[in-house]
């Protein structure tokens, strides 16, 4: 007998403005997994199509989907994935571009392994196991729970610290190429409660305007360019506009001074270089913008507004063309949460 279901994970912009690993907002762009058990088959088949068809690995002790719902399923006592299993992803979310395509990728792993398991993880513990993988919480918790959200790492007692702090190589092993279902059966378990969070409200006239170079950029490789501390007023100014930011954009009518001034930052965008691109366009040249921000670790920016999308997306186009930087845009509306569906 075969039985399916879908799982649809959202696209993600983690930081927004001054937000540098703390807030995070998923995106109407998607990871859809369609999941189907019961045709024949030993290891599951995987297929992919849309963003990235080509880098993706399909063998599933490789790609980050199955080895994240491994990961899941050993740690509450089933060995392996069910026999019989096809599992078809179709992407939209762009990879190397700042808008979260691994955490989306983690988090349908999780969900994926829940199902899979029939195990009803709370959402809570579904985050657990994803900070697991995914260290900084601001993406994955936007993919699991939507909308504009605030997260942090919570400080555990001094044994479950060390348990949610394991490298990556024992959470998610490269398994080797003769590797079986008995190989890396105990993998360590995540303490209770490692992240927490809390959504925010937003205004439903706000849009992202994602404006998408056409080329791929390290999250490693920007985090490199951070330095390595900052003068106490660099850090009062985020504070500062951090604490306007999240109540702003859930205002009505949203506020284009207030929000501009309050999306500005020193921690991070300063030093990644791609938006000062964008330095000349404001609310006064371009109506309808609230404010812009690096996706993420970029290299896409992103403009929130609430009319005149078309405007301000051709304008930030020319500029970068200017600088012999093709892009391509999306309208984008702040999405719900990932969803698992019979």
């Amino acid at each position: 007998m075969t039985n399916s279901f879908i799982i649809r994970v959202p696209a993600t912009s983690a930081n927004i403005g001054p937000g540098f690993d703390v807030v995070g907002l998923s995106l109407s762009l998607y990871l859809t997994l369609t999941v189907t058990i019961g045709e024949t088959s030993t290891l599951p088949v995987i297929t992919y199509s849309g963003e990235g068809a080509d880098e993706v690995p399909l063998d599933p002790y490789r790609n980050l989907m199955t080895r994240v719902a491994l990961y899941v399923l050993r740690c509450n006592g089933h060995r392996t994935f069910p026999p019989d299993l096809s599992i078809h992803c179709h992407n939209q979310i762009p990879f190397g571009r700042g808008l979260g395509s691994s955490g989306a990728a983690v988090i349908a792993g999780v969900l994926l392994g829940d199902s899979l398991g029939k195990l009803n993880l709370s959402r809570e513990r579904m985050l657990d196991y994803a900070l697991m993988v995914e260290r900084h919480p601001d993406n994955v918790t936007a993919a699991l729970v939507g909308g504009f959200v605030g997260s942090y790492l919570r400080e555990l007692d001094p044994q479950a610290t060390e348990a949610a702090q394991v490298p990556l190589s024992e959470v998610l092993p490269e398994y080797p190429p003769d590797a079986g279902e008995d190989w890396g059966l105990s993998p360590p378990v995540p303490p209770l409660g490692i992240g927490h969070y809390v959504r925010f409200k937003w205004n439903s006239s706000i849009k992202a305007v994602a404006i998408i170079p056409r080329f791929e950029l390290s999250t490693a490789k920007a985090r490199a360019v951070l330095p390595e501390s900052y003068s106490r007023k660099d850090l009062v100014f985020n504070m500062q506009r951090l604490a306007v930011l999240t109540t702003a954009l859930g205002q009505t009518p949203p506020d284009p001074e207030l929000i501009f001034e309050a999306m500005k930052d020193r921690v991070h965008q300063p030093y990644r270089k791609t938006l000062r691109f964008t330095s000349s366009i404001t609310p006064a040249s371009h109506p309808g913008l609230l404010g812009i921000c690096l996706s993420g670790a970029g290299p896409t920016i992103l403009a929130l507004a609430t009319h005149n999308f078309d405007s301000i997306a051709g304008k930030i186009q020319e500029i970068f063309q200017q600088e012999q930087i093709e892009v391509d845009w999306k309208i984008l509306e702040v999405a719900g949460g990932s969803t698992v569906d019979s």
